[in-house]
């Protein structure tokens, strides 16, 4: 199971907010996630996605050409992938992991 933290920017808008293109692209990220394939969570600057690498990259496609479907030409996308293969780690156990730290303190 990988992490990955990805931002699809659409360049060449008519406006400074990209929210119409975030909104499609969670619309897509739904999709994948009700096929039970992965999960994701939406951030304020980018959105977080967990699922088994290889999907993952099939997801990271879908979404980049999101943007292009709407009439953009161009489309920068911005990937951090973590990978961990010794044991399985979700999105939500990184957080806990953190918590739990803040707690003990």
């Amino acid at each position: 199971m990988a992490i990955v933290d990805v931002t699809v920017i659409p360049l060449g808008t008519a406006s400074p907010s990209v929210s119409e293109y975030v909104a499609e692209i969670q619309k897509v990220l739904k999709t994948y996630k009700d096929q039970g394939k992965i999960d994701f969570m939406l951030t304020p600057m980018s959105t977080i996605i967990e699922g088994e690498l290889a999907v993952l990259f099939e997801v990271i496609q879908a979404i980049h050409e999101v943007p292009f479907s709407k009439g953009i030409h161009r489309v920068a996308t911005n990937i951090r992938i973590d990978d961990r293969r010794d044991i399985q780690r979700r999105m939500a156990d990184k957080v806990a992991s953190v918590k739990t730290k803040l707690e003990d303190k």
